[in-house]
This record gives structure tokens, C-alpha cells and sequence, in this order.
């Protein structure tokens, strides 16, 4: 019984510690953090939506939608016509749109589709194909070149 004190002080302790722990975030979810606050400084509009149909990107079950990147870039004073394409082996399939898009070709990693509409233009993305943010400047350029086309 002597030891029984000090072991309920271990316990506490323990749990206490885990707890803290617990909270750590981890450093998959600080990498997406930092990329994320580096897009919105450069002019990008990161956020996660469901994943649309036409994208084709897996649902996470078959009743549910998946959560996918959408990065996009406004450009106020543009009237940019409605455009929807998938990348395939790095070339855009034309789903809806001007044809001049058709095989464009695409040199960034992860991405799933590009959409174009009224003034914004974004692509949705895998970003757990780039936590360093390698290709942020490569994608905002991208994107800009195909609102001027």
C-alpha cells in the first residue's frame, strides 16, 4: 500500500502526457498548412471541396463524395468561357468548351481537372503529390495562360 500514491501519480502523469501528445499536429498536416498560407500570399484560392462527377476522382465510398484540392486564381475584369476538362497522360480531355483546349498539354504533378468559368479559372489537385509546394508558381502560370488563350 506504501507504493499506491506513487503509482496513481504515475498514472496521472502518463495520461497527462499522452494527452499533450495527442495534440501535436501532425507533420503531413503542418506541411498542407504551410502550402496552403504560401498559395493564398501568391494570389491563389486554396480550399477543399467534394469532388465533382466529371472529375473522375475515387470516391471515398460509393454513396460519398471524395474531398479534393481546388486551387483557383480570380482575375476580375476577365469573361472567360465555360470550360471543363480532365488531364489524361498529361494532355486535357475537352469535356465542355472550345475546342482550342482540347490535348492542351499539362506538366504538373496530381492534378485531376481544370475548370474555367465568368472570371476564375482552378484546378483540382492532389496535393499529397507535392507537401513541399514545389509547383505552386508553376501552377498559378498555368492557370493564367490558359485565361489568356
Amino acid at each position: 500500500m506504501e507504493h499506491a500514491g506513487i503509482w496513481v501519480a504515475v498514472v496521472i502523469a502518463v495520461f497527462i502526457l499522452g494527452s499533450i501528445f495527442g495534440l501535436r499536429v501532425s507533420p503531413r498536416e503542418k506541411a498542407l498548412g504551410i502550402m496552403r498560407e504560401k498559395a493564398r500570399k501568391m494570389g491563389l484560392h486554396p480550399r477543399l471541396v467534394a469532388a465533382p462527377d466529371w472529375t473522375h476522382v475515387p470516391k471515398a465510398t460509393p454513396d460519398r463524395a471524395s474531398m479534393v484540392a481546388y486551387y483557383s486564381v480570380l482575375i476580375s475584369d476577365a469573361r472567360l468561357p465555360l470550360m471543363r476538362a480532365r488531364v489524361e497522360e498529361q494532355k486535357l480531355q475537352l469535356l465542355q468548351g472550345d475546342e482550342k483546349f482540347k490535348d492542351f498539354p499539362i506538366a504538373l504533378k496530381g492534378i485531376y481537372a481544370i475548370d474555367m468559368q465568368a472570371n476564375c479559372v482552378g484546378l483540382y489537385w492532389d496535393e499529397e503529390s507535392d507537401l513541399r509546394a514545389t509547383q505552386l508558381d508553376d501552377m498559378k502560370a498555368y492557370l493564367l495562360s490558359l485565361a489568356e488563350i
